[in-house]
């Protein structure tokens, strides 16, 4: 983390929008834009306030690269007036903000708060204390909180943050109410969740219940600690990448699918060739070059901090070698192709260049065997000569020693010279039985120096010379050495951009080659891109089910512009509905990242949004039942999708009781049928309420599509089919499937018997009373006899006939209760 530069406490730094000079004034009635923005550990967090229809905008947290280039995107689009942020953020958002201010032609004003102005529970704090004119007065906390909630994402943790500073500066420069009371609130008049331009809005609820993503504890006892491992999901079939930047940049594709058509269209025409079994050897020869791809910013990052390591060069020499490699092949490929006329061109000779200079430079064997950098002979003369010195020297000063040795007291037997750096030349002789104290270790003629495992070490006259002769030889070589690897360094790193610009080429070739091996195995097919609003796909399979499936039943969809958007589908439990929402869904998801997906055919149209409602799910932190959160999904696919959209609903309704689940559920049917055939979306809806269809509770409407999915009943069995075809469900079969869940089969018949009664209005009659029959004739006879009394009679005894008669059948009465 770092200290945004140039902050004095206040608002921070303060740059003038474009056209506006520092003695003028904004008319008052212009609209201002203010963006809060907080990047964290790769995510983005971001909001922004126009005044111009009181709206907050909100994105949902959103992974972003160290240049923060979807931050640069947002702001290009947005192009807001004021930029609020923290005054503690990371290293990548203090050089973007540096960046931007140095832009001559847009520079906002950018305001810093202190850390603590986006805590979390203080952006919740604000939010529920924030002026929302459309809310009463008198609305309670909670239900104040249950609403926000279905307007603004509660699990974007940054963007909560951001919403909290940027409801601080609201309330501090009154936008929009400079001149009212200061009791009148900056208003809040609705909430937007922002999508860039070109991207296809998707939550993080219809992730995870696509199973686009899906992580798991590693199996492993080691790594329980050390994270997460994929699991069976849509990117963990699809993420065959051969390095570390391919499957981070794949991740970045599902995160961010795009309606670009010239993005898709450039990804398909990749796939198709190496789907072609005649460009095996090719895709084969590209992905093992890809393998010896190493983390290129890091090791410019080391280089730039001097902090290299052996190991760090033989990365780098492979990765340029196996670039140059890539260039190469590719360059044997149809140039007619975006992608490989760009690795042609954009991988320079730099790369050769780069490659050519560390193979002539760097002596790998010795930097292994020495662990440090050494370079390899003729590189610099002063260096191969010092080098000559120093392999000689062992002989050299053999002979030193041997002279040394005749001028020394007889009783030393024998003795060396040794060289240690820093320290230079020594006079090494073994320690005498008579040398004890330190006394003892005085020679004349020799200056003692320590004491090492039984052995002394002295300077002579000798060694001196040779400190004088030779110098710190050792060092020499290695501070000299050391001063070419900088050469080498900054050599590297004037060439880097050629480096930065390898990695995104090769990652963005080692995602389509993932997709199209995927794709070749299991037998996708390229989708048509149209620019209409239809969707059409035939004999589509859902692609994680037909890998755990050893029989899959295909079935096709159509949604054109005018004609079958809303699509209410019917059947018993477990017959296939959900499986066939999620293969619609995901067979789009995979077209819109430009991926083959699993059907026969497929055109995909003009689609700006998946929204789902079909997996409930717990929310502690909000507070929230699992109803509203239904309701709150359901909310968001009402109010924000579009005619473009795409929209999954599973069993909505089913949460709260049957009357008025079934008329959410018909209101909501009915909410889109009235609309104009341009703004309906396609609306894929999966329900057991079949007096939703039997009852006549929609309006007739030729957007309207009623599917069931086929079964057949052969006995008491019930088979599935599941081939979907046109009509309605005319029973759910529930005694048959909870037959085959293996419930008790008495239990089931009193079910079965339980519905006929209440399916022909009949009463239902208790089974756990015992003798209910002879309970109700001796009521019956209770009736009849005290009817005959005759209470005129002076000798009748009423209290003898209740004591007898009544009072024994209440308590049979009340004990069979």
């Amino acid at each position: 983390m770092a200290a945004l530069e140039s902050v004095r406490g206040g608002e921070g730094v303060v740059f003038h929008p474009p056209g506006i000079d520092g003695d003028e004034e904004e008319e008052e009635d212009s609209p201002a834009v203010l963006l809060s923005v907080l990047a964290q550990q790769g995510q983005v967090g971001l909001c922004f306030y126009d005044s111009k229809d009181s709206t907050l905008h909100y994105m949902i947290d959103t992974p972003d690269n160290y240049e923060l280039r979807l931050l640069a995107r947002v702001i290009q689009e947005v192009c807001p007036h004021v930029i609020i942020t923290s005054a503690k953020q990371e290293r990548c958002m203090v050089r973007f903000l540096q960046q931007l201010g140095s832009n001559p032609d847009y520079r906002p004003e950018v305001v810093t708060y202190p850390y603590v102005d986006f805590g979390l529970e203080v952006g919740k704090q604000r939010l529920l204390s924030a002026h929302l004119p459309f809310l009463s007065a008198s609305i309670s906390e909670r239900d104040k909180m249950s609403y926000l909630s279905s307007c603004i994402s509660f699990d974007s943790p940054l963007m909560l943050r951001a919403v909290g500073a940027l409801l601080k500066c609201l309330d501090r420069r009154r936008v929009g109410v400079e001149l009212e009371d200061s009791s009148v609130g900056v208003p809040i008049l609705q909430f937007h969740a922002y999508t860039l331009k070109g991207v296809v809005y998707i939550d993080r609820d219809t992730y995870s219940v696509l199973q686009i993503f899906k992580s798991e504890l590693h199996p492993s006892v080691y790594k329980l600690h050390s994270g997460e491992k994929e699991g069976l999901s849509l990117y963990g079939i699809l993420n065959r990448c051969r390095c570390k930047f391919g499957s981070r940049l794949l991740r970045q594709w599902f995160l961010r699918p795009t309606q670009d058509p010239a993005v898709l269209l450039r990804r398909q025409e990749v796939i198709r060739f190496f789907t072609s079994p005649r460009n095996s050897d090719a895709l084969s020869t590209l992905q093992s070059s890809l393998r010896n791809i190493s983390n290129i910013p890091t090791l410019l990052r080391r280089m730039s901090l001097s902090h290299t390591k052996v190991t760090n060069w033989q990365s780098l020499y492979k990765t340029v070698c196996s670039a140059v490699c890539i260039r190469d092949t590719v360059r044997r490929l149809p140039q007619s192709i975006q992608l490989f006329r760009d690795i042609s061109e954009g991988f320079s000779d730099d790369l050769h260049y780069i490659a050519s200079l560390i193979s002539r430079v760097v002596d790998f064997e010795a930097s292994i065997a020495e662990n440090h950098f050494t370079i390899k002979p003729n590189v610099d003369p002063a260096i191969d000569e010092k080098k000559r010195m120093m392999m000689g020297l062992s002989d050299f000063l053999t002979d030193v020693a041997r002279r040394e040795v005749e001028h020394l007291d007889a009783r030393i037997p024998s003795c060396c010279i040794i060289y240690i750096p820093l320290i230079g030349f020594l006079l090494r002789i073994p320690r005498l039985p008579s040398m004890v104290d330190r006394e003892d270790f005085e020679i004349e003629g020799l200056d003692f120096m320590f004491l090492s495992e039984d052995h002394l070490h002295y300077r002579s006259q000798r060694t001196k010379e040779l400190d004088d002769l030779l110098g710190d030889l050792y060092c020499d070589i290695r501070d000299m050495e050391t001063a070419v690897m900088t050469q080498l360094q900054n050599t590297v790193l004037e060439r880097s951009a050629s480096l930065y610009k390898v990695l995104d080429l090769i990652a963005e070739v080692d995602c389509l080659m993932a997709m199209s091996s995927t794709s070749q195995e299991y037998g996708y097919t390229s989708p048509k891109l149209a620019s209409h609003r239809g969707i059409a796909i035939t004999q589509g399979r859902h692609p994680l089910l037909e890998l755990c499936s050893p029989v899959f039943v295909a079935n096709s969809f159509q949604s054109s512009e005018t004609q079958g958007r809303v699509k209410i589908i019917s059947g018993p439990n477990s017959s296939g509905k959900s499986i066939y929402l999620k293969q619609v869904g995901l067979i789009v998801f995979m077209a819109l990242i430009g991926s083959d997906v699993p059907a026969k055919e497929a055109e995909i149209g003009l689609v700006d949004g998946i929204f789902t409602r079909m997996q409930s799910r717990e929310s502690v932190s909000v507070g929230l039942s699992t109803f509203m959160i239904d309701l709150n999904q359901m909310a968001q696919a009402l109010n924000s999708s579009t005619g473009n959209s795409l929209v999954l609903i599973d069993e909505f309704g089913k949460g709260t009781n049957t009357v008025d689940g079934l008329s959410l559920l018909a209101a909501s049917i009915s909410h889109w049928l009235r609309k104009a055939p341009v703004d309906v979306p396609h609306v894929l809806l999966a329900t057991n309420f079949h007096s939703l269809m039997h009852q006549g509770l929609l309006p007739s409407s030729g957007l309207l599509s009623l599917l069931t999915l086929e079964t057949a009943v052969d006995g008491d069995e019930l088979v599935f089919l599941y081939q979907l075809k046109e009509g309605i469900c005319q029973s759910s079969y529930a005694a048959n499937i909870a037959t085959l869940a293996g419930l008790p089969v008495s239990l089931v018949q009193r079910g079965v018997e339980v519905s006929e009664l209440y399916k022909t209005g009949r009463s239902i009659k208790r089974i756990d009373r015992a003798s209910s029959d002879e309970h109700a004739n001796r009521c019956s006879s209770v009736v009849v006899r005290f009817l005959s009394l005759d209470l005129e009679d002076q000798d009748l005894d009423l209290q003898h006939f209740m004591k007898e008669e009544i009072l024994p059948s209440a308590g049979e009465s009340l004990n069979c209760r």
